[in-house]
């Protein structure tokens, strides 16, 4: 009898079949997939036809909890059912890998999150970005404080171009009823989750969304957000779909020095002091901290998902700390929530971001839309989606 983890997958769609074919290769030891779960037949007839014979398939939730087919579930299905399919596969007992981003609207994941703390199972969320070694060393470098304190943060994040082709591939896409949002909800989460967990979560933040400024779509396509932090320090976020080609970079100024990472690269000048120190006593006006640009080690390039899904894996097995817990998910989305409330109320918005009244201003939008999408049966391959 084989000790490996029995894996389910539901929601086989782009990431969903991502996920079931680098499982399939054994390219996270230990782990089998066995199961997986679509509401939709020709996602299910693809995955018979194209992953393997053996694979037990279901087309609801409850036909695939009931089985007690798997030990843990990756969830890959549209953002709205994410926490519910969490919840269940919780009180299922059932360990929970999420895609991004956890949910839609903070209060939703909140209940996720206790959800997850009452069990004894481990959740875990996609947040791949977390394994490449650059974003790891610059959130050392903050946390070490060689940076010292943040003074300013800048990041751009419009390399996440999107054709109209794109947003017409399924029913679900581009709708505040079927994604909750736009860039910020779909390729944002990534982006947002390297902001907040390299510079930690600013106090409120003021933002400007534009709502099918390039495309053909009723959510926001363009964002340019201002933030404040509680030590005085200041935040810039600019992210779009319709731009190309697009920049990611983010700045981080701090009291002893700056860091930049561009194109797969990190900068780093060091203060020799203070800056603050040296502003308030040098006597001669035109002086600066004498400033060293310093060379950085990097470790080998990180494994994206399949990094992710094995930290998750050794988790279960070894209880060791997660690199992505499933409990962060709702740190990037206290981001996406207060943008699209400070949009919607042309007002600041504090963090955390005020839940009864973000979700009251999404249900609006829902009741709203008129957007009537036709469903389509195929799917697009997202292997070259991320970056």
């Amino acid at each position: 009898m084989s000790d490996n983890l029995r894996m389910g997958i539901i929601g086989i769609g782009g990431m969903g079949s991502h996920h079931a074919r680098y499982l399939l290769r054994g390219d996270v030891p230990g782990a089998e997939l066995v199961a997986v779960c679509d509401t939709n037949p020709d996602r299910l007839e693809w995955a018979r036809e194209n992953l393997s014979e053996s694979l037990q398939t279901f087309d609801n939730g409850n036909a695939f909890f009931a089985a007690k087919a798997v030990d843990a579930v990756m969830i890959a299905t549209p953002h709205y059912f994410h926490p519910p399919y969490a919840i269940q596969a919780f009180e299922n007992g059932l360990h929970v890998l999420s895609e991004k981003p956890a949910g839609v609207y903070t209060r939703q994941v909140r209940e996720m999150n206790e959800a997850a703390a009452k069990s004894d199972r481990v959740f875990g969320i996609m947040f791949q970005m977390r394994t490449n070694p650059i974003v790891k060393k610059i959130k050392e470098l903050i946390d070490s404080g060689e940076l010292g304190e943040i003074r300013r943060t800048n990041m751009y994040a419009t390399r996440w171009f999107r054709a109209q082709s794109y947003y017409d591939s399924g029913g679900w896409r581009a709708t505040w009823g079927g994604e909750g949002g736009g860039v910020l909800l779909n390729q944002c989460p990534h982006s947002l989750d390297f902001w907040q967990w390299t510079c930690g979560l600013p106090k409120r933040l003021r933002a400007f969304c534009y709502f099918g400024k390039y495309h053909n779509i009723e959510v926001e396509d363009d964002v340019t957000a201002y933030a404040e932090y509680e030590n005085g320090a200041t935040g810039l976020f600019i992210t779009s779909t319709g731009e190309s080609p697009g920049t990611d970079r983010l700045e981080v100024d701090g009291d002893r020095g700056k860091v930049i990472v561009e194109d797969g690269t990190l900068k780093f000048w060091q203060t020799r002091e203070s800056v603050d120190k040296f502003l308030r006593e040098y006597k001669r006006g035109f002086g600066e901290p004498e400033c060293w640009k310093c060379e950085v080690p990097i470790g080998p390039r990180g494994e994206d998902h399949v990094g992710i899904t094995k930290d998750w894996l050794r988790a279960i097995r070894t209880g060791s700390k997660l690199l992505a817990p499933g409990e962060d998910g709702i740190r990037s989305l206290e981001l996406s929530n207060a943008m699209l409330l400070s949009a919607w109320t042309n007002d600041w918005v504090d963090i955390p971001v005020d839940e009864e009244l973000f979700y009251q201003h999404l249900q609006e939008q829902v009741k709203a839309s008129s957007v009537r999408k036709k469903e389509t049966s195929g799917t697009l391959d997202v292997e070259d989606s991320w970056h």
